[in-house]
């Protein structure tokens, strides 16, 4: 295999992987924030205050963007891998 084809392939798995990753992300960041204003503003320093709605949050977001995340997945290992690995 070529060098170019390997990191071509590797740059790609990591864009997808970014764009996997950063719906999850950036509501983890927004809720963050938003929970640690709140606490500031009110001076609430409960530990599971902070904790449970952002879990909560990040749940709501990955059951919306899971058929998009398995989708770019597939799309990537059909197009990309399979096709490498069976030497197409």
């Amino acid at each position: 295999m070529q060098d170019a084809i390997f990191f071509d392939t590797l740059r790609q798995g990591l864009w997808i992987a970014v764009m996997i990753a950063a719906p999850l992300l950036s509501v983890a960041l927004i809720a963050g924030v938003a929970i640690g204003l709140f606490q500031a503003l009110t001076s609430v320093q409960e530990m599971t205050l902070t904790f449970v709605p952002k879990v909560g949050a990040m749940l709501i977001v990955f059951w919306v963007s899971m058929s998009f995340m398995s989708e770019t997945l597939v799309d990537f290992f059909t197009r990309s891998l399979v096709p490498m690995i069976a030497g197409f």
